[in-house]
């Protein structure tokens, strides 16, 4: 590439050489080196309007290079960065940690505001994080906490209602994190003077969270009973927007773990929710319900729904279930 290139020539030549790369779904490595090798020099010289565009159109992308996705996540302006760290799969727990304990506040927003985090991620969050961090990340249901994590965040967030509101809403707390929660709420409640109204509603959402937590227990016991249909229970869950309890019933039912479910369940391809799915003999009502729940978590359109369900219809029960038994004997293997 010239040296001596203008700043508008090298954003056409990204976007035209962007066009022709989106076009391989499948792009090999070869591909993908020569493409990020461009797309890195190029961004070199760009402003911050031009980086962000381009940031924005490829944040998403599974195919984007890794050394892409690391120079736009870790762009020193936080505009430029926040789509790709809320939403692209290329980033690894790794990175984001890097990210976490190198840049601003507004970085660690679009980071929490990620459909999964890891506890070693969480954990950073929690130590570096301002209050407008602590209150995504304790809001996020996608973001698992060490003990060490939930720790720190209590503490850190004492004094805080908002945060312990957030956390009283979560429906995937352990029973001891979930009464911890809920005493502290009352204890907002009690002192809370003019603020009585939004603490009493924190208070009656921490109760309703553990009758939920209550209820899937018996939607669980009832599904291995027989006496549900599992088509009816995950698309009055996916209704219902309850990810972590559909992930709880998908890993029960497809017997893969928690983790391996919200895997599936959030990740922005749809292919490995549509084999789980398929697998397990789920029609298609119930599997459109659980892609509206992954649009509203993820930010997807009614066309891609219809299109993944169009797909979903037409995948091979034989290669889900054999695809679904890969992924068990892998894990047991690791």
């Amino acid at each position: 590439m010239p040296a001596d290139m203008s700043s508008d020539s090298r954003r056409q030549l990204l976007h035209a050489v962007t066009d022709l790369f989106l076009l391989d779904q499948e792009p090999n490595d070869a591909a993908k080196e020569h493409y990020g090798e461009i797309a890195t020099t190029s961004l070199a010289h760009l402003g911050d309007d031009e980086r962000k565009g381009y940031a924005d159109r490829v944040a998403s992308m599974p195919t984007l290079p890794h050394n892409v996705a690391v120079s736009l996540g870790g762009d020193s302006n936080a505009e430029v960065a926040r789509l790709v760290l809320t939403l692209s799969p290329v980033l690894t727990d790794t990175d984001l940690a890097a990210i976490a304990v190198g840049q601003s506040q507004q970085h660690l927003v679009a980071i929490a505001e990620r459909a999964r985090l890891s506890e070693s991620v969480t954990d950073i969050l929690v130590e570096r994080g301002d209050q407008k961090v602590l209150h995504t990340v304790s809001a996020n249901e996608g973001a698992a906490f060490s003990d060490r994590g939930f720790d720190r965040l209590l503490e850190r967030g004492e004094g805080d209602a908002a945060i312990a509101g957030a956390l009283a809403r979560r429906s995937d707390l352990a029973p001891n994190r979930a009464q911890r929660v809920l005493r502290i709420v009352e204890h907002f409640a009690d002192g809370a003077g003019a603020g009585a109204k939004a603490t009493e509603e924190a208070v009656s959402l921490a109760r309703q969270a553990r009758q939920q937590r209550l209820e899937v227990k018996l939607l669980l016991s009832d599904l291995t009973a027989k006496v549900r249909e599992v088509d009816d229970v995950l698309t009055m869950l996916a209704d219902e927007d309850r990810a972590y309890h559909l992930a709880q019933v998908l890993a029960q039912v497809a017997d893969i773990t928690i983790e391996q479910a919200l895997r599936v369940l959030m990740q922005r391809d749809a292919s490995g929710i549509a084999v789980t799915c398929r697998s397990l003999g789920i029609g298609t009502t119930a599997f459109r319900a659980i892609l509206q729940l992954r649009a509203r978590r993820l930010y997807f359109s009614s066309r891609d729904i219809d299109d993944d369900v169009d797909a979903y219809a037409k995948l091979d029960l034989a290669t889900a279930e054999r695809t679904l038994r890969f992924l068990k004997l892998r894990t047991k293997i690791a």
